[in-house]
């Protein structure tokens, strides 16, 4: 049995002063956050669900009635940038996924995808970047997972922006007391950092 939803957070970018030109189509000026179920418009989920961005026939994907614990983003954790008041990238959370698959007596297997943005800012001139992904899953008070992934980010020449997803898999949630928490957040977070619940 396997259930996956989506959370989409959008971020404020924290640059100033024109560091950063942003197409007119990016959702990044206001702050809001939702969750749900499968939707072919997430590509985060697509890659989690089907390996891919192209989703397949509605009818050969199953769906189940299974909740799946959310997804928090660690306190400022939600974005990071390089280079002080002249910066030289920054890179936000645009959204979030998790897919559960049921492993029976109430255990199951975890898979977390995010979705980025990395912009270049006023002095930014690199080619790629490096980005440290933080994730950590906890039962109570007990550590189940706590990874850090870091991913090479590729800007195209003439570029100011690249997206990129983050996919971490093979956490095995065991059946247990208490509350599952999955907290993930850009930079080497630290296993007892806060998370800001979302809405």
């Amino acid at each position: 049995m396997v259930v996956m939803a989506r959370d989409r957070h959008h971020v404020r970018p924290a640059l100033r002063g024109g560091a950063i030109a942003l197409a007119a189509g990016l959702a990044l000026a206001g702050c809001s956050s939702s969750s749900g179920t499968s939707s072919s418009g997430s590509s985060v989920g697509n890659f989690l669900l089907y390996g891919g961005a192209t989703v397949p026939p509605e009818s050969a994907v199953p769906e189940y009635e299974v909740v799946c614990p959310k997804v928090d983003v660690t306190e400022g954790g939600s974005a990071i940038r390089a280079g002080g008041d002249n910066p030289r990238y920054q890179v936000s959370i645009t959204d979030l996924a998790r897919e559960c698959t049921m492993t029976g007596g109430g255990g199951y297997n975890l898979k977390v995808g995010v979705e980025a943005l990395a912009l270049l800012g006023s002095a930014g001139n690199v080619g790629r970047i490096t980005v440290p992904v933080h994730f950590t899953v906890k039962r109570g008070d007990t550590i189940v997972a706590n990874r850090t992934r870091t991913t090479a980010v590729s800007f195209a020449a003439g570029e100011t922006q690249a997206a990129f997803t983050v996919v971490e898999d093979g956490i095995n949630v065991p059946a247990g007391e208490g509350e599952v928490t999955i907290a993930v957040g850009l930079g080497n977070a630290p296993a007892q950092a806060a998370t800001r619940r979302r809405r």
